[in-house]
């Protein structure tokens, strides 16, 4: 149903824009017709591609005009040493379909040029006749050079935005002839380009060149309007409107919904319109609504839409977070480069188009990380519709660490017109100007200069500013960005200004056969997965990270690499074609949607542990703990005990499974319940009474969890004086107070302050014996600095027995965790390495001391040693071999047959004491 729609409303948007395009005239002499040459694979659209339909819908959703001619299609075409001197007159050799880059097999050249030229000839209707003719191009790369009837019309310098040119003056009656010569020389220079390449591998991918984006006529009067700039004001009820065009003119402007007019102003080109959009439907995800906007100027009309919603930043749930409508909304989004093998850098049709964004919704996620790269203005006019919220990445020049002088200006020019043109657009919430220091320089300054330009979005200044080329952090941003693929290790917290985000992860790979580009050579930002079942499995668990990181790290945003395959590198959920899903679906929407539910407070994950923090500025310090029987709140000070006490298994709700019991880590069977108001821990006595006492709702609160009690509606659990309440907003007690009631009853269910939910014996000597049926007389031992397991019994050597027993120590990364210490080398410890588990001396690095950490939890039969830096893995015997391994995952010892009992261990007494 919603395709049909957005089907419709599209139809209308062109239906209202377009005029049959007109024939033209040919010259005698014609270049062969076009064919399109194989690309190394096809897309769904590619066979609806032809001359007469080449991207035929209007391309600039946000000022449409009626009358206008279409210009994409077959145009003649030609290599050439340069562009200085046109061939006016000639006809050109071969036949390029535009606007497909010349690299693509859509275009019908499939192959790189640094310069070439363009040829086709056009009529003007007769209706135009006395206005004013502009010849409109989306993008091309790089420098541009027009003719038409042997007059150079323009020049344009840029390859990601929008120009036009003035043609009346060289127009004729009749046929007139247009060239376009192009100057694309990729690599090497000094002009953004992001990630194309001339010899394309690894991370690099084909180069663009030339024509791609949709070429158009249309006529305007002499005193026309030239773009829209909307900033919606919510807080005031107005659309804030200024109308560029020729100068000094009146313009009046209506804006509408379902064809009603709900406000309107008049004014002067360049002034600020305040439009009243009163009672405004904001627009978001959930519910992208948009009004219809229409502005004319004397007898120039253009119409357009746009989105009421404000956006922002806030302390939220005791920290800094971005701000939609006034709200905290998680920001769940995909890393998207915009490739296609057929067209690169341009879509085959706008049904292609739509089909990206409208899976990423499909999927759950509510944002899209356009990935150096900027789209044509469809593929925005498509997130507004759909609803997803857009962070806008600047193309980056070269991935070098130091950019020559000379490039900056090239950069600058086209950052600034890429803000000015895509300002208006609704969905863009987040600009980001550099990746991974690409070519970063003067950061600080950058990031003022985006902000004078526009101020309304927050400004990421350098996605992934943890690692590769990245210059020193600036301090006038307003984001933290991690990039950390195996979501292995801790991100970055949020401060006082800037809030903290996931700008990628993830880079999972999975080759599928028939849809690869270049068979065999697919790689990931990892381990290739052998299937759909272990490449969901995974992703499911480093997305459950991210749920975790919402609360424990103050997370805002998340960036998955990728929606799709790009080239050879096979990190998607779907094939580069788009046509294998290479996901379970159901199981991606159900942990993204986990993760929204993490952020929204609605949701505490069941079956794990969790410590619930303070929320309320200046006691974030603090988490809800059980003393003496009762709970209170105390500052986290290190100790085991407090670390303990502040520990809870969440389990389905002993009165309601749809609602939340919590029962204490370090007291099995006793549960937090209310009882004469006060939070307090005791034994579940099996009574109805006491079921309905212990169960609390998760309800969205500031920013994280309120927990509801279940048999008390509209009471809350309330710190308040270090003691905890349940608690009712206006009641008659001291802690129902309204100061700071919403704060007070939020809770942030974070990762567990006692990671281990099972108990070792710390500074003991044990033995681990294997529990998987058939081989329960093996021990884990160390031999030849590998772990392993072998036979020992009474009757085994001495060194043997040694190997086989190991000292119970502190984690060396957590304290709540454990790491074992060999019995007989002192001061090695067992550790993994690219997975296999070793025996190695510490060397007191950080990435040592989380190798050899491994958190205690309950088995089958015995006790799960979990890797604390390899997410989702547990020690496991496999041929005689101990690995970290995954249940279902990339390698073979990953095998789920009888995994659950492989990975556990039974403590035993020493063989060596």
């Amino acid at each position: 149903m919603l395709r049909r729609i957005l089907g419709a409303a599209t139809s209308l948007l062109i239906a209202a824009a377009t005029v049959a395009t007109v024939a033209t005239a040919e010259p005698a002499t014609r270049a062969a017709m076009w064919q399109p040459t194989a690309p190394p694979l096809t897309t769904p659209w590619t066979s609806q591609v032809s001359p007469t339909n080449a991207l035929p819908e209007y391309p600039r959703p946000q000022m449409v005009r009626s009358e206008w001619q279409n210009l994409n299609g077959q145009w003649e075409f030609s290599g050439a040493s340069n562009i200085n001197t046109p061939p006016v007159g000639q006809t050109l050799p071969e036949t390029v379909l535009v606007p497909y880059p010349i690299e693509s097999g859509l275009s019908g050249v499939q192959r790189h040029h640094d310069h070439m030229f363009y040829r086709r000839t056009f009529s003007v209707p007769s209706t135009w006749d006395g206005r004013r003719v502009l010849l409109n191009f989306g993008a091309v790369t790089w420098e541009t050079r027009v003719w038409v009837n042997g007059t150079q019309v323009g020049t344009h310098t840029g390859g990601f935005d929008a120009f036009s040119f003035d043609i009346t003056n060289a127009l004729r009656t009749g046929a007139n002839e247009i060239i376009v010569g192009a100057y694309s020389p990729v690599d090497g220079n000094r002009f953004p380009i992001g990630k194309q390449r001339r010899d394309p591998s690894g991370i690099w991918y084909t180069a663009a060149s030339g024509i791609w984006q949709t070429v158009w006529l249309e006529p305007v009067s002499p005193n026309h309007i030239t773009r829209l700039d909307t900033t919606p004001d919510v807080s005031a009820g107005v659309l804030d409107l200024v109308v560029q065009g020729t100068a000094g003119q009146p313009v009046r402007a209506e804006v509408t919904a379902g064809g009603i007019v709900v406000g309107s102003a008049t004014g002067t080109i360049g002034s600020h319109l305040r439009i009243p959009v009163p009672n405004a439907r904001l627009w978001s995800p959930s519910d992208p609504f948009l009004y219809d906007l229409r502005v004319t100027m004397l007898t120039d009309v253009v119409t357009g839409y746009f989105g009421m919603r404000s956006l922002g930043k806030a302390v939220v749930g005791g920290v800094m977070r971005p701000l939609l409508n006034g709200k905290f909304v998680f920001q769940l989004g995909t890393l998207d480069q915009g490739y296609w093998p057929d067209g690169i850098y341009t879509a085959p049709t706008d049904e292609a188009l739509r089909f990206d964004l409208e899976r990423q919704k499909a999927l759950g996620f509510n944002m899209v990380r356009k990935h150096i790269k900027v789209e044509p203005a469809r593929w925005y006019y498509w997130a507004d519709r759909l609803g997803l919220m857009v962070w806008q990445d600047m193309p980056s020049l070269e991935a070098v660490n130091a950019t020559p002088v000379a490039s900056h200006a090239n950069f600058e020019q086209e950052l600034r017109r890429m803000l000015d043109q895509l300002k208006g657009i609704t969905s863009i919430v987040h600009w980001v100007p550099f990746n991974e220091g690409w070519g970063e320089y003067d950061n600080a300054r950058i990031t003022d200069l985006v902000r004078s330009i526009d101020s309304t979005r927050l400004i990421n200044h350098n996605s992934g500013s943890n690692c590769c080329l990245s210059d020193p952090m600036a301090n006038n941003g307003d984001v933290i960005d991690d990039h950390a693929y195996q979501m292995s290790g801790g991100t970055r917290q949020p401060d006082a200004t800037r809030i903290a985000v996931l700008g990628e992860y993830g880079g999972l790979g999975r080759r599928v056969s028939g849809s690869e580009w270049q068979p065999g050579n697919g790689f990931g930002y990892g381990d290739l997965y052998p299937n759909e079942e272990y490449l969901t499995n995974r992703y499911v668990t480093i997305t459950a990270e991210v749920a975790r990181f919402v609360q424990t790290r103050g997370l805002s945003a998340s960036v998955y690499t990728e929606p799709y395959d790009v080239e050879n590198e096979v990190n998607g959920f779907y094939t580069y074609d788009r046509r294998v899903p290479k996901m379970t679906a159901s199981r991606v929407l159900a942990v993204n949607q986990r993760v929204l539910a993490a952020a929204s407070g609605t949701e505490v994950p069941r079956g794990e542990l969790v410590s619930l923090r303070v929320t309320t500025p200046g006691f974030t310090n603090r988490y809800l703990r059980h003393q003496d029987s009762l709970a209170r709140t105390d500052v986290d000070n290190g100790t085991d005990v407090l670390k303990q006490d502040a520990t809870y298994w969440v389990r389905p709700g002993l009165a309601s499974a749809t609602c939340l019991s919590f029962e204490s880590r370090n007291f099995p069977g006793r549960y937090l319940r209310h009882a004469n108001s006060r939070i307090r821990i005791d034994a579940n006595d099996g009574t109805a009474a006491f079921a309905g006492d212990a169960t609390f709702c998760a309800r969205a609160g500031w920013g994280a969890t309120a927990l509801e009690s279940f048999n008390s509606p509209g009471a809350f659990i309330r710190h308040h004086l270090e003691a905890v309440y349940l608690a009712r907003q206006g009641g008659p007690n001291p802690w129902d107070t309204g100061t700071s009631f919403t704060e007070d009853t939020t809770w942030a269910a974070t990762i567990p302050l006692w990671r281990s939910a099972a108990d070792l014996p710390r500074d003991q000597a044990r033995s681990f014996q294997v529990t998987t049926p058939g081989f329960t007389n093996r021990y884990l031992r160390h031999r030849d600095s590998l772990a392993r397991t072998d036979v020992i019994t009474s009757a085994s050597d001495p060194l043997s027995k040694a190997d086989g027993t190991f000292l119970v120590r502190r984690g060396l990364a957590d304290p709540s965790c454990y790491s074992l210490e060999a019995r007989n080398v002192p001061g090695s410890y067992l550790r993994h390495a690219d997975f296999r588990v070793t025996l190695s001396p510490n060397n007191n690095t950080d990435l040592f001391r989380r190798d050899a950490t491994f958190c205690a939890q309950p088995g089958t039969g015995g006790v799960r040693l979990e890797s604390l830096n390899e997410l989702g893995t547990n020690a496991r015997h496999f041929a005689e071999e101990v690995w970290v391994s995954a249940n279902g995952g990339a390698h073979v010892y990953d095998n789920p047959t009888s995994y659950a009992e492989d990975v556990s261990w039974a403590v035993t007494n020493p063989w060596a004491p």
